[in-house]
């Protein structure tokens, strides 16, 4: 990325506790912090607020030779806005219509976009989050948000289904990573990502396989990845 001047963008979307912030550590701890950042916005201002939606997402995209990790995006607004109440309809309606032409903008100026949904079961979640809350190192990662959603699945999983169908387009294809095992998913990401890109000596049994029961692309018709599938039964 750096040597040819490649700009790269890599988001991590998911439900709360699947393991974004940790895998975007993986993906970052030995790689040249000149040339990689982390955006984690937080709650927009005022100011913001009354900017168009994508704006202060663009203030961080990468220029030439750099990458860009995002831990949650602009598709904030796809999920946890409606679902908490933080945008109105005609916001999200507004969204849903604009990012597949944003992303092909994105795409068109040399972007490279990786999009990860980290899917975790909701028996997880809720183990993950007691830890949270006993582990003082932790405590500060279980939110009021956290919190609120635990009674919200069903309806994280009704915008997460109209997300893919909506966003999981042929330029921009959503890659889910089945997160419960940690380790795996990690290790499964970073092997997507290093099989995808051409790059010099690249080895790829150095990388290994991609295990397709962890990464798989989201089902664009359904919306529904197997495991959600599998819980709804």
């Amino acid at each position: 990325v750096q040597k040819k001047g490649k700009k790269l963008v890599i988001i991590f979307e998911g439900r709360d506790a699947a393991g974004k912030g940790g895998t975007i550590q993986r993906f970052t701890e030995h790689l040249n912090s000149r040339g990689a950042r982390i955006a984690a916005l937080p709650k927009p201002t005022e100011t913001e607020e009354g900017q168009w939606y994508f704006q202060r997402y663009v203030a961080h995209l990468p220029s030439a030779g750099e990458m860009v990790f995002f831990d949650r995006s602009w598709y904030n607004r796809a999920v946890v806005e409606p679902v908490m109440g933080f945008c109105t309809k005609e916001q999200y309606e507004t969204f849903m219509k604009e990012v597949p032409s944003f992303e092909r903008n994105l795409l068109s100026e040399g972007i490279i976009l990786f999009k990860f949904w980290l899917n975790v079961t909701r028996k997880e979640q809720k183990r993950r989050f007691r830890q949270r809350r006993k582990d003082p190192l932790k405590q500060w990662k279980l939110s009021p948000v956290d919190l609120a959603s635990l009674d919200k699945w069903d309806n994280y999983t009704k915008h997460i289904d109209k997300m893919f169908f909506a966003t999981d387009t042929v330029d921009a294809p959503w890659t889910v990573v089945e997160s419960d095992d940690k380790m795996r998913a990690r290790l499964n990401a970073i092997r997507f990502v290093l099989s995808s890109l051409p790059y010099s000596d690249k080895d790829e049994k150095k990388i290994g396989t991609v295990d397709p029961r962890i990464v798989f692309r989201a089902a664009a018709v359904t919306g529904l990845t197997k495991k959600d599938k599998d819980d709804k039964k």
